[in-house]
């Protein structure tokens, strides 16, 4: 029998699915239109057609996992469930008080995000604990009785309980919690230690808000989507892919939704991780463009940056996430001109539905896939391996309407929109590499989705990178990076205590309750394969004074006087290395202790992508293509799945496969190795020097 792994990434237009047979390494491939308006039939529908096509087993699937951005919708458009807050008193306002930074300092005129409880869903109850732990106020529960009448009677679905100084004593809002689940049974409910289990009031209350809000939410879907997948007859509870990398059960993820903010292109990262490592190209930039947004990340050495805060909505959500950057720029991005009559584009997106005028699907909005289809760049054909036909001609007229507006002509018009949304890319590449210190020339950008490799030559010649890889199915390697997701969980708790030996009794009790809680997690997630988690242990520490932490790795859950004098040392060390300079003589806080919880997954085989074609068998069809140093100027295309091992050639080219289509620009060279990875060196006229 089998063993079928499966993979499904929804994105804003399509939804991509992957099954790989984890004995001998046979991946098949399947891309459909995204259900916008009802997610998990589009996905159940995928599935179906995937395995049905494919001829696999229901019951041969032994694991699936989703990668969604159904967390991140939500919160971006505003379509979070309403929800209650009860709080401290005299902590009421603390999600619109937030902190004196605006996000732009000379504009007064932005308008305040809209918190996820508003003003007369937030309600106070007596009770305090200083910041030690001590009660100053016992809790009055009877004022907790009385804000859960207040909330039934607003009608709302979830439920955040947020007190001061929780993450020393979760004593009130564990038992604020037990009377608010005995008088209202069906709430969605969750506390701020739970949570976020640190200091600083606003991110916890924050977070904690914003958790709650998406609780119903994702609740209903996973539902849908857990019920579809067993009536299908696929016998293993999927899984879902978190921000950090890690895929966990559906449980997992109705407790804990902000942890899924980026799933979907958190797949993407570690299948970029596993190609740094299958090929030995240690430092990457993954560079993954969609129909909607492009989400880019850095890799160095092999491991993708990190960060512990994302502002989402306006609003930080403190959970440890892969460090990815994503901006509106996506094949779907709708070209419109300002009231200065200038060109612009996105971050609007045409989607899924009605989607580009290229589609024929009813939509009439320049994209830039209309833009790239006018340049010759797109097949006027057909998409998706001949299952998706275009219209060129309505493609031609979405252009043409946009040129007239603009006083120029249809190619000039095109060649604009395709200018600013490599422009706006570029800057999302500077954001992860250039404003982090890194210099985007040390690294190779990696092109997936399914428009990546149509701009990564423009991308990464205007960034002076001299390299750009395409995968094999670069429009599917979110969904295949979902298949080497292993579980993982992270914790964190704050123990603001200065780094001296008095302290290691709190800050091995701290270390203890962690992996208490780690350990209780682990044994809920099942299929784990049985293997032996890891447990890594991290502090976050600071000079006494600052407001800023460095995340410092220890070797073990405990600390002695001579370990806790060695990652003293080693904190020195790392503050010069960071910001330049370090001070022995100043006082060093321990501020959070955090775990994180890994158990490793077997994983499916490389696929094996290659075929021996003869060399005459390359080109299919040579057509007008558009680049800016030539204009239009007759091109071979090439079929991606008939180019043979080591096959060598010059641009400009046009290789095209079922899920995405590669453009070489002209005297950039391209380069197909044994593995079925291309390889595309752009002329060093042509870049950027360094």
């Amino acid at each position: 029998m089998s063993k079928i792994f499966v993979g499904i990434d929804t994105g804003g237009t399509f939804t991509d699915l992957v099954a790989a047979d984890l004995d001998d390494g046979h991946y098949c491939y399947h891309k459909a239109p995204t259900t916008t308006g009802d997610p998990a039939r589009g996905i159940l529908e995928g599935i179906a057609e995937l395995l049905d096509q494919n001829g696999i087993a229901r019951k041969d699937v032994v694991f699936l996992v989703l990668g969604t951005t159904l967390a991140t919708n939500a919160v971006l458009e505003g379509k979070w469930a309403r929800t209650g807050l009860i709080t401290t008193t005299g902590f009421r306002d603390v999600l619109e008080l937030a902190r004196q930074r605006r996000p732009h300092y000379f504009n007064l005129d932005i308008p305040k995000p809209m918190p996820p409880a508003s003003r007369d869903c937030r309600l106070e109850v007596a009770e305090r604990v200083a910041h030690d732990g001590l009660v100053v106020t016992p809790l009055v529960e009877d004022d907790v009785r009385r804000a859960v009448g207040k909330l039934k009677a607003k009608k709302v679905e979830a439920v955040a309980i947020c007190f001061m100084h929780a993450y020393a004593n979760a004593g009130h809002e564990e038992r604020a919690r037990a009377l608010v689940k005995s008088l209202w049974p069906e709430i969605y409910l969750c506390t701020s230690n739970e949570v976020l289990g640190e200091f600083r009031e606003f991110e916890r209350f924050s977070t904690a808000t914003v958790n709650a809000s998406l609780m119903p939410i994702m609740d209903r879907t996973l539902s849908q989507f857990e019920k579809g997948v067993a009536e299908l007859g696929i016998p293993h509870k999927p899984r879902v892919m978190q921000s950090n990398g890690g895929a966990v059960s559906p449980g997992a993820v109705r407790r804990m939704p902000v942890n899924t903010f980026f799933s979907g292109p958190a797949g993407g990262v570690i299948g970029g991780v596993g190609l740094s490592r299958q090929l030995k190209v240690p430092n990457l930039i993954t560079f993954d463009m969609g129909g909607t947004s492009t989400d880019v990340c850095l890799i160095r050495d092999g491991e993708p940056a990190k960060k512990s805060e994302r502002q989402m909505g306006g609003f930080p959500v403190r959970t440890r996430t892969l460090d990815i950057h994503t901006i509106g720029a996506g094949g779907g991005s709708i070209a419109w001109i300002d009231a200065g009559g200038l060109l612009k584009v996105g971050p609007q997106s045409a989607g899924a539905y009605p989607g580009p005028a290229a589609y024929g699907r009813g939509g009439t909005q320049a994209t830039v896939t209309d833009a790239n289809v006018v340049l010759g760049r797109l097949s006027p054909k057909s998409l998706l391996g001949g299952r998706m036909s275009m219209h060129p001609d309505k493609a031609h007229a979405a252009i043409d309407d946009l040129a007239g507006l603009l006083g120029v002509d249809s190619v000039k018009a095109a060649a604009g929109v395709i200018e600013i949304i490599n422009v706006n890319m570029m800057g999302a590449v500077r954001v992860i590499s250039v404003e982090q210190g890194e210099d985007p020339r040390d690294f190779t950008l990696v092109a997936f989705g399914g428009a990546g490799p149509l701009h990564a030559a423009d991308v990464a010649r205007n960034m002076g990178m001299g390299k750009v890889l395409v995968p094999p199915r670069p429009g599917l390697l979110s969904a295949v990076g979902l298949l080497h997701a292993d579980v993982r969980g992270d914790f964190s708790l704050t123990r603001l205590l200065r780094a001296e030996s008095v302290n290691l009794k709190t800050f091995n009790m701290g270390f203890a309750d962690l992996k208490k809680r780690g350990t209780e997690w682990l044994r809920g997630e099942e299929n784990n394969d049985g293997r032996k988690a890891r447990f890594e242990w991290f502090v976050d520490m600071r000079y006494f004074g600052q407001n800023f932490e460095l995340i410092m790795p220890l070797t073990q859950d405990r600390l002695t006087a001579a370990s806790l004098a060695r990652l003293t040392g080693a904190f020195h060390r790392r503050h010069k290395a960071f910001y330049g300079y370090d001070m022995p003589q100043q006082p060093v806080e321990i501020v959070n202790l955090r775990l994180v919880v890994t158990a490793a997954r077997k994983a499916p085989h490389a696929a094996k992508h290659v075929k021996k074609y003869k060399q005459k068998q390359v080109v299919r069809e040579r057509r007008r293509v558009w680049f800016p140093e030539t204009g239009f100027v007759q091109t071979p295309v090439y079929e991606r799945d008939h180019l043979p091992a080591s096959w060598r050639s010059t641009g400009p080219a046009i290789v095209e496969q079922m899920d995405s289509t590669t453009v070489v620009p002209p005297k950039a060279s391209i380069y197909n190795d044994t593995l079925g990875y291309l390889h595309l060196m752009l002329a060093a006229e042509n870049r950027v020097k360094k």
